[in-house]
């Protein structure tokens, strides 16, 4: 992957968790303007703390090991949400965070720190930028289903 492309991606992952938090915020606010009845599904809260811990357990975790050992296998994990009651803002906050370490740890890295892969039960063989695709991409998921929540 070239440099723009790197840069381009590490744009959207760093840009993800503002547009979370905007758009989980206004669908929270719609919500509630509506009289406050639960989406089926997960709710605003809950799916903020679904892409923290996906960004913890999930990608970190792949970007750690990929670091350290050759061609890593990983199966499709889905953490769900943690039980728990921390309010919609803290939690966007706590995103940021997580997803700043990441960005910290890709700082890192150089050209042979990026080449790296491990293989995925679902996606095949990802180098560091493939893995940080689908991130990105899990974030958009949950950003266009935040939207529809009109």
């Amino acid at each position: 992957m070239t440099t723009p492309e790197r840069a381009a991606l590490l744009d959207r992952l760093r840009a993800g968790p503002q547009r979370v938090a905007a758009a989980a915020l206004a669908a929270q606010a719609r919500r509630l303007a509506a009289g406050g009845g639960r989406h089926a599904g997960w709710s605003e809260r809950e799916i903020v703390d679904h892409l923290i811990r996906v960004e913890r357990d999930v990608f970190q975790s792949r970007l750690w090991q990929v670091a350290r050992e050759d061609e890593p296998h990983w199966q499709w994990v889905e953490p769900g949400a943690e039980p728990g009651h921390a309010a919609l803002a803290t939690l966007a906050g706590r995103f940021e965070r997580v997803r700043a370490r990441t960005i910290d740890h890709l700082a890192r890295l150089d050209e042979r720190g990026w080449a790296r892969s491990g293989v995925h039960a679902t996606y095949g063989r990802l180098d560091v930028a493939a893995l940080l695709g689908v991130a990105v991409e899990h974030d958009t998921d949950h950003l266009a289903e935040l939207a529809r929540r009109a």
